[in-house]
């Protein structure tokens, strides 16, 4: 890869908006549902769609419904997102984070 275009491609990689948040997976069969946070949704978001093209479980707590009701029965949600900021360390964005799935959870 040519050393400019590498360049390129990490500072846009770098200086890339990081939407972060809460999220839940739903077996729409049996109306259970699993709420996780990340500080990356879309990359969550395309490792779910992933799984379900390959029918493989993304979640081990899930595996009985996901081979009971298959893949195509779960659903992907995003419940709130959390945008990083411009100063914001990675450990505070993972933090508010954290706090954020904190709330969801005690509010189930």
């Amino acid at each position: 890869m040519d050393k400019l275009l590498k360049k390129k491609l990490m500072e846009q990689y770098k200086n890339r908006t990081v939407i972060g948040g809460v999220y839940c997976i739903k077996c729409n069969d049996n109306r259970h549902t699993w709420i996780k946070a990340t500080k990356e949704i879309s990359g969550e978001k395309n490792k779910f769609n992933f799984s379900v093209s390959t029918n493989s479980c993304p979640e081990p707590s899930m595996r009985t419904a996901w081979n009971q009701y298959g893949g195509n029965s779960f659903s992907f949600i995003v419940l709130e997102e959390l945008k990083k900021g411009e100063t914001q360390t990675d450990e505070e964005f993972a933090a508010d984070v954290a706090a954020l799935l904190e709330i969801w959870l005690e509010a189930e």
